[in-house]
C-alpha cells in the first residue's frame, strides 16, 4: 500500500551559498557525517549535498509526517549507486523508495514511501 509519494528541486547554488555563508553549522544541522563524506569525496560536492537535500524534502513530503526532522533521514548510495533512505523511527514494514538527480544547476528528488502489507 502506498502511504504517500514527495518530489523536490533546488537550485545546487542555494545550497553553494548557504554552505559558504554558514559552513559547518549549516552541513551538521541538515546532514549526518556520511552524508557530509560523501558529498565532500567529490571535487565539486554542492550537487552531491543539493540531491541530499532534495531528497530529505522528498521524503518528508511522502511521510506525511512532522515529527521527522533532516537528522533522522540518511541518505546513503548502496555499491551500485542507487539511493537509500534510511529513516529513524520509521514504523515497521515500511519502504522508501528513492531518486536522485542533478544537473549543472538543479538537483532533484522523488520519493514513494509505502508498506510490506
Amino acid at each position: 500500500m502506498i502511504i504517500g509519494t514527495g518530489i523536490d528541486v533546488i537550485e545546487i547554488g542555494r545550497i553553494r551559498s548557504a554552505v559558504d555563508s554558514w559552513g559547518e553549522r549549516f552541513l551538521e544541522r541538515v546532514f549526518n557525517p556520511g552524508e557530509i563524506a560523501y558529498a565532500q569525496s567529490h571535487v565539486v560536492p554542492y550537487p552531491h549535498y543539493a540531491g541530499r537535500f532534495a531528497a530529505k524534502e522528498a521524503v518528508y513530503k511522502a511521510l506525511g509526517r512532522k515529527d521527522v526532522n533532516w537528522k533522522d533521514m540518511t541518505i546513503i548510495n548502496e555499491t551500485s549507486g542507487k539511493p537509500v533512505c534510511c529513516v529513524k523511527g520509521l514504523p515497521e514494514g515500511y519502504v522508501v523508495h528513492l531518486s536522485i538527480s542533478h544537473s549543472k544547476f538543479y538537483a532533484v528528488a522523488s520519493a514513494l514511501v509505502e508498506t510490506k502489507e
